[in-house]
């Protein structure tokens, strides 16, 4: 009978498939340990500062944007601490725990709970912006409640403390801390400063590690801007141009008011202009209402030019205040009949008369007197098309058309010599002017008085840029032009005892082809008291319809009531109202 079939078995087979398997698992194990080894022992360094970097998360905190001053040292422009509200959308992805912070945040807030939680979740990671700039005191209210999944950051909010007051030239800053116009434009990377930075770490899952260590830097505080304007002086501008533009039915307007023996403006206004109290950035004309009309806007000056024109024959010794000339009323001068801006003729008269009388024959007569060489010569020395390089960008460097331009005839000197046919900014022109406040210094526009940053404190002082015309013929022509208007008993911009040297300007508006006699700019420029200069003002307004479109009607009285009230401000005393024989 034969032996049950029995299993057979490999020892053999079976005993080299384990000695394999261990062998290899051995080699794994061996390479392994090497391997940690290496990584441990080798280079520790290295990978312990890797897995600190995939923990790691970093913050920028923004930096306190420097404040805007007055001449006073009165805010215009200052920042505040405030808080930016975020939610983490990679903690919300949890969605019972992310309607229970939803309910939390919008009671906290009075913000509708849905909303929130729809905000939260529609995205998978990443922070999701619920609120800008909220009150620092309610801010750290809603941080000691800690609500899950809700962050708050350090932020800043800009605060514009007068609002309404010189908005194109303060300027505006966006979102992005960024100056878009202006001084926060163009001085933004003194006020800027320098912006902090947070560490803490996260956990595998980018959780926030409560307990964690954290690090970083506080943000530096940005630099100070004090600037030359007197936030009275400019309200008090503002408030008077706004009623002449309104009551003339004007297009718009300029005021400089100027401090003469330093060139520092006290006030720069114009109209249209923007409010910072309600900026909407996407709106298209704000570009057009930011702009610094004063600097950027060129306009034919007029008769005030003959200031400049006279002042120049007689510092050459060619003229004096009682040089005549015969006045027909009308010029012809290279193809071309001039006539005054009344049509009539005055016979013989004095230079002091044909200034008061604002004859354009008087202009006419005198430059050709002095000729065209050294006419233009002397309009370079009053800056006339040339940049004041006052502190502020965008300034328009004026047109001038001079002997051997391609596109200069012979009746440029004559159009020119009163203040026609070329054209300046109001601050080339009340520049010009002031020199004649000044003994003869064109002194450099100033509108920022010091910069406080972190290299220490510069103070800009007075600029004298050149002599436009000696001591005595600036005394002479300032003379000339207190006769100009205290000479005239009804003369719209007398000031109630202060003595005003100064002289008006209308220019018929160019349009395409020549000129529409029905549209101006009216302009006065002046200064007071004249015995000690304390302001030298230019009021311009454009394009008047009302009841006249002439200077000495227009403008005349909007600077009467300016410097009346900027006299009192700086309180400086009344004196004697004679006039002297020039």
């Amino acid at each position: 009978m034969a032996e049950p079939h029995a299993q057979r078995t490999r020892p053999d087979h079976m005993t080299w498939r384990h000695w394999l398997l261990a062998s290899a698992i051995s080699l794994a194990l061996l390479a392994l340990l090497g391997r940690l080894a290496w990584i441990q022992i080798a280079n520790h360094e290295h990978y312990t500062e890797l897995a600190a970097a995939s923990r790691a998360d970093a913050e920028l905190l923004p930096a306190p944007r420097g404040a805007i001053l007055d001449a006073s040292g009165h805010p215009l422009a200052i920042s505040v601490d405030t808080w930016d509200l975020y939610i983490d959308s990679f903690l919300w992805r949890d969605r019972e725990r992310a309607g229970e912070a939803a309910v939390a945040l919008g009671s906290a807030m009075g913000l509708d709970a849905a909303t929130l939680f729809e905000m939260g979740i529609s995205r998978e990671n990443g922070d999701v912006i619920v609120q800008r700039f909220i009150d620092y005191e309610r801010g750290l209210a809603l941080r000691e409640r800690g609500i899950w999944g809700v962050r708050l950051l350090p932020s800043s909010q800009r605060v514009y403390a007068e609002q309404e007051l010189a908005g194109p030239l303060i300027g505006y800053v966006g979102l992005d801390g960024s100056g878009l116009w202006g001084i926060e434009r163009d001085f933004d990377p003194v006020l800027r400063g320098q912006p902090g930075l947070l560490l803490s770490e996260r956990d595998a899952l980018g959780r926030p590690i409560a307990f964690a260590a954290s690090g970083g830097r506080e943000p530096t505080v940005g630099g100070e801007v004090q600037l030359t304007i007197d936030r009275f002086i400019q309200a008090i501008a503002e408030q008077r141009l706004a009623e002449a533009v309104e009551a003339n039915k004007a297009s718009g307007g300029t005021v400089i008011v100027m401090e003469p023996r330093s060139g520092a403006i006290l006030a720069m206004a114009s109209l249209p202009s923007i409010s910072l109290a309600d900026v909407d950035l996407d709106d298209e004309q704000v570009l057009d209402l930011a702009r610094n009309r004063a600097v950027s806007d060129l306009y034919e000056p007029g008769s005030v030019f003959k200031t400049l024109t006279t002042a120049t024959a007689i510092d050459l010794g060619l003229i004096t205040p009682q040089t005549t000339y015969v006045d027909e009323g009308w010029v012809h001068v290279g193809g071309h009949t001039i006539r005054n801006w009344d049509f009539t003729g005055y016979g013989e008269v004095t230079m002091t008369e044909f200034l008061r009388r604002s004859l354009n024959t008087g202009s006419i007569w005198i430059s050709q007197q002095i000729g065209a060489e050294r006419f233009y010569e002397y309009l370079d020395r009053f800056g006339v098309g040339q940049p004041t390089h006052i502190e502020l960008s965008g300034e328009a460097p004026g047109m001038l058309r001079r002997v051997g331009d391609p596109d200069w005839y012979a009746v440029d000197l004559a159009t020119h010599s009163y203040g026609q046919g070329l054209a300046a900014t109001p601050l080339q022109v009340i520049s010009a002017v002031n020199s004649f406040a000044t003994g003869g210094l064109l002194m450099r526009p100033q509108i920022v008085h010091s910069v406080v940053a972190s290299d220490g404190v510069r103070v800009h002082e007075p600029v004298v840029i050149r002599r436009t015309v000696s001591p005595e013929t600036a005394h002479t022509v300032a003379r000339m032009m207190l006769e100009v208007v205290e000479g005239v008993p009804w003369h719209l911009a007398r000031v109630e005892g202060y003595r005003v040297a100064g002289k008006t300007g209308t220019t018929i508006v160019t349009i395409a082809g020549g000129y529409d006699p029905d549209t101006t700019i009216a302009s006065f420029v002046g200064f007071l008291p004249y015995e000690d200069p304390r302001v030298t003002i230019l009021v311009k307004i454009d394009e008047p319809r009302g009841d006249s479109n002439l200077a000495g009607i227009v403008a005349a009285p909007v600077f009467s009531t300016i410097a009346a009230e900027i006299m009192e401000y700086l309180r400086v005393p009344p004196g004697e109202r004679q006039v002297s024989n020039p």
